[in-house]
């Protein structure tokens, strides 16, 4: 039952609303101070399954109905809020404090829910994933994370891996836009590879556009134009945080080039892991990202530890922070960067 505290942060987001005023900033606190502090003193937790334990988990479904009750949770927190900009005469503060956290859920429980739901092999699981990313404008994810990340990760065709020495603001602007243009590269190639046109019904391209303007719409139509403002920062909020989690997952960890003009085949040491155990729970095993890139469709609560993978002097969310100060993070970082991997012109 430890991942009940996956659900911590809505819960705290949940409070802190209810309460309105300053307390709307909780879940800030909480998860940029509280769990970084916890995860420094608590010890971390390398240990994996046996063969036995992890038959037996990969069997019980109670893991499963713990990332569908995202479902309700993202999208009940969501409606409040948008209720409360409509009924409340919220101050300036309150709106952003409420914006945040709403944003905050969004890249823990929706974003972060969605990408574990989108490499399940049932139907129905990756459209509940797609679902949860809906609120997030950001549902062309699902088709470059699938089938261009995990292809492309550590070669300087992925713009979801962080360059050696580049700041967290300048990825940002790489990921958020590389990513959205390889997504429509992505659904080009498949449409010619199925011999179909732009405008086919399989063009998940266009779905994903036709949906997000459907949501926008509707949201401008019941919560007016307040609603709609937040929505939106909310949204960019947890783009943001996502974005800050695929900066720390693979900074400048690279792929060599062979001379045969392949790369190398991804292996546990282009992925940073953390062990961190609260950071580990809240994020659904996230920060075990190399067993995940070994085998995408591996369900979270079966992920090992790797120790040949390079670790994280910190967990997640610590690290999430201090990438907010790139001259920090690159003094903490470079140096645990293999040198082979390390450009030829910085050694």
């Amino acid at each position: 039952m430890k991942y009940l505290w996956s659900y911590s942060i809505p819960l705290v987001a949940a409070l802190g609303i209810s309460q309105k005023g300053y307390a709307m900033y909780a879940v800030v606190v909480f998860s940029f101070v509280l769990i970084p502090l916890l995860e420094i003193l608590l010890p971390q937790n390398t240990e994996n399954l046996d063969k036995n334990e992890a038959d037996k988990k990969s069997g019980e479904k109670i893991y499963d109905i713990m990332l569908f009750l995202n479902i309700p949770i993202v999208y009940g927190i969501l409606v409040w809020a948008l209720c409360l900009t409509t009924q409340e005469n919220l101050q300036t503060y309150e709106i952003i404090g409420l914006t945040l956290s709403v944003g905050i859920v969004f890249g823990s429980n929706a974003i972060n829910v969605a990408h574990e739901l989108g490499h399940r092999d049932a139907w129905v699981e990756r459209m509940l994933g797609k679902l949860l990313l809906i609120p997030t404008f950001y549902t062309h994810f699902y088709l470059e994370h699938n089938h261009g990340h995990h292809l492309d990760v550590g070669t300087p065709a992925d713009p979801s891996t962080a360059k050696y020495n580049q700041s967290l603001f300048a990825f940002w602007l790489q990921s958020i836009t590389g990513t959205y243009s390889k997504a429509w590269r992505i659904q080009s190639k498949l449409n010619k590879l199925e011999n179909r046109s732009t405008l086919s019904l399989k063009n998940d391209m266009v779905w994903f556009t036709l949906i997000h303007f459907v949501y926008g719409t509707t949201v401008f139509a019941f919560f007016g134009e307040n609603g709609l403002i937040l929505s939106l920062f909310a949204a960019l909020t947890g783009i943001l945080l996502l974005e800050t989690i695929n900066y720390i997952e693979h900074y400048g960890l690279r792929r060599n080039l062979r001379p045969s003009g392949r790369y190398d085949r991804v292996a546990e040491i282009h992925s940073w892991n953390s062990n961190h155990a609260l950071g580990r729970i809240v994020l659904y095993e996230l920060t075990r990202h190399s067993d995940h890139h070994f085998k995408s469709n591996k369900h979270y609560q079966l992920l090992n530890c790797n120790e040949t993978s390079p670790q994280l002097p910190f967990g997640y969310p610590a690290s999430m922070v201090i990438a907010f100060v790139p001259p920090l993070w690159f003094h903490l970082m470079n140096k645990r960067i293999p040198k082979e991997m390390v450009p030829i012109a910085e050694n």
